[in-house]
């Protein structure tokens, strides 16, 4: 069994930066895929940064070159930088784990979530 817990969100200005956290408990986390999703009202849950096993990153092409996703097993705590914040990144941000080594795309092939941590970006 794998808890998430995130933390770090908040309301900035366009072109502000934000750091998210997800602490995970259990004992699997340095061997389990880890992901952030985003869901805006309405919305369906939208892949944002993927991070395998061995560290391997992922991104959602809208926030390529803005956002990294980074994790410390010593933690148990995976991150989100994200930088050059539009309007369009707000959100609720979830944090995900999958029992696999890799991450994945779609919101279904993770086992385990967070319950999500505001993100609001103003204009």
């Amino acid at each position: 069994q794998v808890q998430l817990v995130e933390s770090g969100g908040g309301l900035v200005q366009a072109g502000d930066s934000l750091r998210l956290s997800c602490a995970a408990s259990g004992r699997t986390f340095p061997s389990a895929a880890m992901a952030w999703f985003r869901q805006a009202p309405g919305q369906g849950r939208e892949f944002v940064a993927g991070i395998d096993w061995s560290s391997t990153t992922s991104y959602a092409l809208s926030v390529k070159g803005r956002f990294t996703i980074s994790r410390d097993n010593a933690k148990n705590t995976v991150y989100l930088q994200m930088n050059s914040l539009k309007p369009e990144d707000t959100a609720i941000y979830l944090c995900a784990a999958r029992s696999g080594p890799r991450s994945k795309l779609v919101d279904y092939e993770y086992d385990y979530w967070g319950q999500g941590t505001q993100v609001t970006v103003s204009s």
